[in-house]
C-alpha cells in the first residue's frame, strides 16, 4: 500500500463501497481518501474541521472511477472535494461545501508526472466562504489531460473566486517556469450564480497548450464590494465559447 499523509478514514483497492450516515471531524489532514476504488457511493455524512486547519481535504479521489458523492456537507481547511489523477466517471451533485477550498479537480502533474482525469459531473451543488469554488489546477511540467467536465448548477456565497483554471499551480514554494503541461479541454460552466469577494473568474492557461473548449452558459456573479479589493474577470490562453444570461442579452 502507498504511503499516505494522516487520514482519518480510508479506502484501498476497494470497489462496491458505500460510506453514510456518519461524521469525520477534526482529522489531522484528510478525513476521507478512496485510492483506487471502483463503484463508491458517499452520501447521508458529514466532515467538519475549522477553516484554518491545513490540509484538511474533505473528500479525497484518486485512481478511481465511478463514483457518486451527493447530500453531503463538508466543512474543512482545504479541498472539500479534491479529484486527483486515475479518476473516471465523478459525479457530484447536492452537496454544501464551506469553509473550505472549494471542489478542485488538482493539483495534476507534479513533479512532471502525467496525470489524466476525465467524465466528471459536478452539480446542484452550494459553496460559502471558500477559497475557490470549482477549480481545475495543474503544475508546470506535467503531461496528460483533463477533459470531459462539466459545473452545472452552482450556487456561491462569498466565495473569492468562483471560477478558475490555473495551469501554473504552486502551493508556494518558488516553481520553475516550464512549457510542458497537463492539458485542458472540453470544460464546460454552466448557471453558476452567487456573490464573489475577489475576482469572478480566473483563467490561467499555457502558452504551449491552451486550454480549449471552454464555454460558460448563464454566469451570474455579483462582487461583495466591502470584502476587499476587487479584480476584474482574468483569461488567458483560454478558447472557447461565453453566452450571456437571457436577460443580458
Amino acid at each position: 500500500m502507498p504511503s499516505t499523509k494522516p487520514t482519518a478514514i480510508r479506502f484501498y483497492g476497494s470497489s462496491d463501497v458505500t460510506v453514510t450516515g456518519i461524521t469525520i471531524q477534526n482529522s489531522p489532514q484528510t478525513h476521507l481518501k478512496f485510492d483506487d476504488c471502483t463503484a463508491v457511493q458517499v452520501f447521508g455524512m458529514t466532515v467538519s474541521s475549522p477553516s484554518d486547519s491545513p490540509n484538511t481535504d474533505g473528500i479525497h479521489l484518486q485512481n478511481s472511477q465511478d463514483v457518486v458523492i451527493h447530500n453531503t456537507n463538508v466543512a474543512c481547511g482545504d479541498d472539500c472535494v479534491s479529484i486527483q489523477t486515475g479518476c473516471s466517471g465523478i459525479f457530484i451533485h447536492n452537496m454544501n461545501c464551506g469553509p473550505g477550498h472549494g471542489i478542485s479537480i488538482g493539483g495534476l502533474g507534479r513533479g512532471n508526472t502525467r496525470a489524466c482525469v476525465s467524465n466528471v459531473t459536478i452539480r446542484d451543488t452550494t459553496m460559502h466562504n471558500t477559497l475557490t469554488g470549482v477549480r481545475i489546477k495543474t503544475w508546470q511540467g506535467g503531461s496528460g489531460l483533463v477533459q470531459g467536465v462539466m459545473f452545472s448548477n452552482i450556487q456561491v456565497s462569498e466565495v473569492e473566486i468562483p471560477i478558475m483554471i490555473d495551469q501554473f499551480y504552486c502551493d508556494g514554494s518558488k516553481c520553475q517556469n516550464k512549457t510542458s503541461a497537463v492539458a485542458v479541454s472540453g470544460i464546460s460552466y454552466q448557471n453558476i450564480r452567487g456573490t464573489y469577494t475577489l475576482k469572478p473568474v480566473h483563467f490561467a492557461c499555457s502558452d504551449s497548450l491552451p486550454c480549449t473548449g471552454v464555454t460558460l452558459n448563464t454566469i451570474n456573479l455579483t462582487p461583495i464590494q466591502e470584502k476587499n479589493h476587487l479584480y476584474e474577470p482574468f483569461c488567458w490562453q483560454t478558447y472557447g465559447e461565453l453566452q450571456k444570461p437571457p436577460h443580458l442579452q
